[in-house]
């Protein structure tokens, strides 16, 4: 994967899990995430599905999102 869409992976993923955030932007990141749509991508997502820092509508969202990266 190209170094930008890494650190665009990275920056996504801090937005995500940032709790300080409004929940709308945190889902808003998740679902950018998802859109990236590589493998690196996805184990973002798998990672986000496992923090137990998010909320479990957040938690959802990341699994619905990593079944579409999956399909």
């Amino acid at each position: 994967m190209a170094e930008p869409m890494l650190v665009e992976l990275k920056k996504l993923t801090d937005i995500a899990t940032d709790m300080d955030l409004a929940a709308n932007i945190r889902k808003d990141a998740i679902k950018a995430m998802g859109h990236i749509g590589t493998h690196e991508a996805l184990l973002a997502l798998l990672d986000l599905v496992a923090s137990v820092k998010l909320k479990a509508d957040e938690r959802k969202l990341a699994l619905q999102q990593s079944e579409k990266l999956i399909k």
